[in-house]
């Protein structure tokens, strides 16, 4: 059985990078959306265990979990980053938080169990051509499980400003809190990337990705077999699109990721909670057991290198920082199993905040290869 993956595609930038939504929005750097004053966090719990400085945010997603035995209506995962030139590319600079809300006896998000296509984007975030393709699709997607609706409602919008990859304008609006969000001012202390809202889409290539991955190999494997040399090689694979293949020729692993991310090459990140993570290399380092109840952990989600090139896209505003130095592969997400609630968070109502895993894959420009990093 193939694991159902949800994209998260860029929808449109920030009006102000700094600007406030809340935490059922699914976005791509900013200023983080806390359920909850952020006093009440753990002093240091975002900051960089390299240099101490203040992480930013790189990704936070509204991901529920409403079916199984571990029901939470209420629930975000956020990963933060490092943009001092010294930390980009050490793994200690990187930190993922779970923050989920207990809802004994009954209470319901407002959000979740509303059932929103999770082919389509809130508030009309969906590019022309996506709409044209999508059009005699809708009937298909209405069966997608009740995670995949609820994280596509979460990608509430916040501005009317361009899509990262699009000059054209988004009709999206921001739908606040009533009465929590107008009245706060802006947080111009926490260190920034630039940000951008996202979009929700099924990756309907991992239906048919195995085949294409075990082409690849057999072909490596016959070429290596019948003795060609490298002009023959390079006359076989298209030289500008897989120069960087070529030096993995016999690596399935990373052409199974290229071909991947070329069937969708704007997604910025690969959600599949409970499913299995898309390597840039074969080997991958244990994630390690819950540090609040010991259970083992399973893989969430993954951030895609298109994330970084949006990023790099918007640089030249003083208002953030550069992430030049990140030259990661891919961040893999992984989180409890069974999605637990810390000590505190015994009594209904009150939100529990817990430190997950992130494995980082890491180009080397020199060899052509990959490291990996844990933390």
């Amino acid at each position: 059985m193939i694991d159902k993956v949800i994209l998260g595609m860029p929808g449109p930038w920030a009006k102000n990078h700094r600007e406030k939504s809340d935490h059922y929005t699914t976005k791509i750097g900013g200023i983080p959306d806390w359920p909850f004053p952020k006093e009440e966090l753990r002093a240091g719990i975002v900051q960089c265990r390299v240099c101490g400085s203040t992480l930013c945010l790189v990704a936070q997603v509204f991901a529920p979990i409403l079916n199984g035995d571990s029901r939470v209506e209420e629930r975000v995962v956020y990963v933060f980053g490092c943009a001092m030139p010294s930390c980009g590319s050490n793994r200690n600079s990187w930190r993922m938080l779970r923050i989920q809300k207990s809802s004994f006896g009954g209470e319901k998000s407002s959000y979740a169990g509303e059932g929103i296509d999770s082919a389509k984007c809130v508030d009309g975030c969906v590019d022309e051509k996506r709409e044209l393709r999508n059009d005699d699709d809708d009937d298909d997607d209405l069966d997608l499980e009740a995670l995949s609706k609820a994280l596509s409602k979460a990608m509430t919008l916040a501005s009317k400003s361009k899509k990262p990859n699009s000059s054209q304008k988004s009709k999206a609006v921001v739908k606040n809190s009533p009465g929590k969000l107008s009245n706060e001012l802006i947080d111009t202390l926490t260190p920034v990337v630039p940000c951008f809202y996202i979009c929700s889409q099924e990756d309907l290539s991992s239906k048919r990705i195995n085949a294409v991955g075990s082409s690849y190999s057999s072909l490596c494997i016959k070429e290596n077999q019948s003795g060609l040399n490298d002009h023959q090689e390079e006359e076989t694979w298209e030289e500008e699109r897989y120069e960087y293949d070529k030096a993995l020729c016999a690596d399935r692993t990373y052409l199974k990721f290229k071909k991947r991310l070329d069937a969708y090459p704007e997604q910025c990140f690969r959600y599949s909670i409970g499913g299995k993570p898309l390597l840039a290399m074969k080997e991958l380092e244990e994630p390690g057991s819950c540090q609040s109840c010991g259970a083992p952990r399973q893989y969430e989600m993954q951030l895609m290198p298109p994330l970084l090139y949006f990023l790099h896209e918007a640089d030249d505003d003083s208002s953030t920082h550069t992430v030049q130095h990140w030259d990661w592969m891919t961040l893999i997400a992984y989180t409890c199993s069974k999605s637990c609630f810390d000590a505190t968070a015994n009594r209904r109502g009150s939100w529990s905040i817990i430190e997950e895993a992130v494995i980082v894959q890491v180009e080397k420009p020199i060899e052509g290869l990959a490291t990996l990093g844990h933390f």
